[in-house]
Formats: structure tokens, sequence, C-alpha cells
């Protein structure tokens, strides 16, 4: 009889237990950020050297794919900078740049000033595109991406760095930028009391960021590229902060466990993007009608350059050269050097201008390569790509300097041999494979 009653007492004391005691809090699902920083203008990896040949946007796309079919509720931020205008062919470029990021599907990308470099207009032809603008006016780009996904919350801002701008452009006064940290902290502070995690991405570094803005509400902040490779992320007063790698090498990866307080942990990965990752099939379209437009603005090109040949010659060709230079020549071809046009053939780039001009002599200069029909004799990295135009010297038997004749061989390999597209170059180790 007692251990009946104990039994009753014992259950009773458990019901009440589990009646009254409270609910332990539904854990939030980990938060998946997929982030990268400063494209620069390069669509497609330059396929030079093999520890260069990384990155691209078809394998970009590829990549995102995979992710996302591993986990749909994924975030994708980019720090901006996807432009570059460095040469009259970057515009093209950048147009489809801009159209190429629109089929990735991005959650938010912030505004860096080579963004603007054709204009604001440009930048916002793609109407959907998901430009971010923390610390300007509402009339071109968004204040702040607030984005909910898979039980997560995270909202993206962006300060603009005035300084970046030029001196004399007037984008300042187009954007209307403004400086005062007092309203994007309170905006900031606001997002983060409604449960969201805080993403801020800038152009500044690290210590100009702890120097100049306010980091109290910001759970998350991306900081200026390093070249190429990514930084280490750390905490800092319970800020995590990234920086990404440039020129669209690589892509971060986050999963951070969180809570109501904000980011408990995190996991971070550095995701390569080398030649063995295919290409998505679902860029397949815009590349080939990107180079077909790279072409078609380069034989327009070639059909200008053509009516404006003076008819002077300035370049000589290295059969010219040969006839007093036998062994140099004989040294020439036997190298890369002399095969260097017939690359550009083998993977369809004898129309990129980004490209022929470092596979050919004197190209955009006058007298120099137009086209392989034309001046098919100044194909492929000649004596003058180095030494500089020679008719002059080869007619005045010698009298007359070469157009190089004062540089350093440093500075000559200098033209083409630089970190974009050599990377592994070393000056004493290559000079040995054509020492003439």
């Amino acid at each position: 009889m007692m251990n009946k009653i104990l039994n009753k007492i014992t259950f009773g004391a458990l019901l009440f237990v589990l009646m009254f005691e409270p609910m332990a809090a539904e854990s939030t699902p980990p938060l998946v950020l997929i982030y990268s920083s400063n494209l620069d203008g390069d669509l497609e990896p330059c396929g030079c050297s093999e520890f260069g040949n990384q990155g691209g946007l078809k394998r970009r796309a590829q990549v995102i794919a995979d992710l996302r079919e591993e986990n749909k509720n994924l975030f994708l931020v980019s720090g901006g900078g996807l432009l570059a205008s460095y040469t009259a062919n970057d515009k093209l470029i950048s147009e489809y740049i801009l159209k190429g990021f629109e089929l990735l599907n991005y959650d938010a990308v912030a505004v860096q000033s080579n963004d603007l470099a054709y204009g604001v207009d440009f930048s916002l032809q793609r109407k959907e595109f998901p430009w971010v603008l923390s610390n300007g006016g509402e009339t071109y780009f968004a204040q702040e991406r607030i984005l909910e996904r898979g039980g997560n919350k995270l909202a993206v801002f962006s300060w603009f760095n005035a300084e970046s701008l030029p001196p004399t452009t007037q984008l300042q006064e187009v954007l209307s930028l403004n400086s005062s940290f007092v309203i994007f902290n309170a905006r900031l502070q606001k997002t983060k009391q409604q449960g969201y995690i805080t993403f801020v991405a800038t152009t500044m570094s690290w210590s100009a960021v702890q120097n100049k803005l306010p980091l109290d509400h910001v759970d998350i902040i991306l900081v200026k590229s390093a070249y190429e490779e990514y930084g280490e992320p750390f905490i800092k007063n319970g800020t995590l902060v990234l920086q990404a790698g440039s020129r669209g090498m690589r892509l971060g990866r986050l999963d951070l466990t969180i809570n109501n307080s904000g980011i408990v942990s995190y996991k971070h990965q550095v995701l390569p993007m080398p030649p063995a990752v295919p290409d998505a099939e679902s860029m397949q379209a815009w590349y080939d009608a990107y180079n077909a437009d790279v072409k078609s603005a380069y034989l327009e090109s070639v059909d200008l350059r053509k009516a404006r040949r003076s008819g002077d010659v300035i370049y000589a060709g290295a059969k010219v050269c040969k006839q007093c230079h036998i062994e140099e020549y004989k040294t020439w071809r036997g190298s890369r050097h002399a095969k260097a046009y017939s690359s550009l053939s083998h993977v369809n780039k004898a129309f990129d201008p980004s490209c022929i001009g470092c596979h050919t002599v004197g190209f955009e200069k006058e007298g120099g390569f137009i086209d392989s029909d034309l001046t098919s004799h100044l194909k492929h990295v000649q004596c003058e790509a180095c030494h500089g135009a020679g008719q002059a010297h080869a007619v005045s038997g010698g009298k007359t300097k070469t157009g190089h004749y004062d540089w350093s061989q440093n500075k000559i390999c200098a033209q083409c041999h630089v970190p974009k597209h050599s990377p592994e170059f070393d000056y004493e180790k290559y000079w040995p494979k054509i020492i003439h």
C-alpha cells in the first residue's frame, strides 16, 4: 500500500515538473554565409599560368550551385568591387560581369567606387541587381538588404568610403553621401534589436574601421580585400572580422552558430576554384554572347586602325633582326615566346584585346600588330616586344638605338610578367630560359 502511495506521489511530482518547467528555447539552425569581394574586372581567369588559373564566373556559378544543392537556405553576399576601368575593353567586360552576377542570384552586393567607373546609370542597367549603399541617399541604391531564410535573419549594410573617390568626381553629391556615424549606428541598433545578424561591408582597412566605424551593433564586418588570398577571420569585441581575397579566385564560407545575442561560434573555409572545377552549363549562353561581342568589338577596332594606319614602318619583325643576330634568333625560335600568339588561338582568345597585347609586337601602338592577316610578321613575342621598335635600328645598320635600349631587363619583362598574369615570375629563374 505504502509503495503505491509513493509511486503516485513520485508520478505527480514528475508531472508537475514537466508541466511547469520552462520549455527549452528552440535552437536556431546554423547560418551559412558565402562571401567574396573585389572581382576587379576578372570575368574569367588568366590561363597564362597554372597558379593563376583560378576563379572566373563560370566556375563560381558551379560552386554556388553545388552549395545551394547542399543548403538551399544559404546567404550569398559580395563586398562589391566587381568592375574595372583600365583599358578600352573593360567597359564591355563590366557589362557582362553585371549580367553574369545577375545570373548568380546574389542576395546583396556592396557598392565600391570602381563599380561606378562608368557612371551610376551604367551600374543600374540591371534593374534587379542587389546593390547596397548604406550611407547615401535612397535615389539610386538600397540602403540595406533585409534577408530572412531558413529560420535565419541577416541584414546587409555597406559603408561607402568617400575618400576612395577621385577629387574631381561629383559622385559624392550625386549619391548624397554622408559621413554620419550616429545615423548609421542607430540603424544598425534598430536592426539588431529586431533579431537580425548585422553584416557590414567596407573598403576601409581594419585599422581604419576601428578608428572610424561604430561596431557596437555589428556582428560581422568585411574589410578591405587582400590581394588574391583570404585573411584569417577573428573576433574583436564581439564582432567577427572578415577579409576576402581579390580577383575572384576563391570564395569564403562561414557556418555560424547563433542565438538571440548574436554569433556563438563559427567555422570558416576558403573555397578554391581551380581548373578542376567544371564550368557551369547555365553560364554557357552568357559566355558565348560575351565572346561574340568581344570579337565584334575587336574587329571594329581593327578596321579603325587600318584606316588610321600611316604606312610608316616602325617595327621590323624578327626575320629582319635575324639578318644580323642569327644566334639570338635561333634561341628565340626555340622558346615559348615564338609560339605565344598560337597559344591564344588554341583557347579561342586570338581576338581578345586583354590577351593580344602580351602575345604580339606593338599591339595598339603606331605601326604595331593589327591582325593576323595584315601584320602576320608581328605575331608572337618577338625581339621588338622586349627591345622596342627596331626598323630604324635595322635601316641604320645599328647606329640608331632600339626603342627600349635604355630599359633595365626587369622593366622589359614587367611589361607582361606581372602578378596578375605571371604570379610565379622570378627573373633569376626565367632569364636563363631565353638568355641571349
